[in-house]
Order: C-alpha cells, then structure tokens, then sequence
C-alpha cells in the first residue's frame, strides 16, 4: 500500500509537539505557583528534549560514523548507544518533572540534561564533519 508523503509527515511530529506542549504547561503551573527559576530551567530542559526528538525523527537517514565499524555491526552498536542516550535522557527528563512538582531541587537534573544537550549537540555537529 502506497501512502502519499504528505499523509507521513503529521505522524513523525506528534512526539515532539506533546513534549513541547507539556513543556510549556507545565512551566505555565510552575509560573503560576510563583516558581518562575524551576519554571523556567524545567521548560527549558522539556523544549530542548523536544528539539532532540524533532531532529531524531529522521534518524534512519544519518550516516554511520566509522567509529561503529561497518555493516550490521556498526548499525548495531549505533542503535545501542542512541537506545542508551535515549534512555538516560528520558531518566532526567522524568526526573527533573517529579521534582518540579514535589516542588523539590530541580538544579541537579537541569544540570544533568544541559550536560546531555550539549554532548548531542557536539557529537552531531562533529558527526557532520566526518568525511
């Protein structure tokens, strides 16, 4: 059965747009608790993790890096290390939400997701390079 490429589009963005509205709802409550830091660092981590997820829908289009080796055994290892990453950030994410409305310490795991950000963001722009 053929599906038009217009009809496969809406599927690949419902992830991200729910994590991006949650997100946002859940720093509009913070806000509206009058805890505009955890609002804000909590809002922050949702919408960059939903910006991870946007840019991974079309992941089985990335090269491989030599690093993995080739063939089945470099797409295996690069499937485990992303269910690996993918995990570990959910973990935080998670994490940092419960704490936010326990109305506990969101630093910790603000800090642990901004480490996980920019570790993504410098294996893709380094991954880029790679001849």
């Amino acid at each position: 059965m053929w599906i038009a490429p217009e009809r496969r589009r809406l599927p690949r963005w419902i992830v991200p747009g729910l994590v991006a509205v949650v997100g946002i709802a859940v720093g509009v409550g913070l806000l509206l608790d009058d805890r505009p830091r955890t609002a804000g660092i909590t809002s922050a981590v949702l919408l960059g993790y939903a910006g991870h997820l946007a840019h991974r829908r079309n992941e089985p289009h990335l090269p491989l890096s030599e690093a993995f080796g080739r063939g089945h055994r470099a797409r295996s290892h690069l499937r485990a290390a992303a269910m690996t990453g993918d995990v570990l950030t959910g973990g935080i994410v998670a994490g940092l939400i419960v704490q936010a409305l326990r109305e506990g310490t969101v630093g910790p795991f603000g800090w642990l997701a901004a480490l996980a950000g920019v570790t993504y963001a410098g294996s893709v722009l380094l991954a880029s390079r790679a001849p």
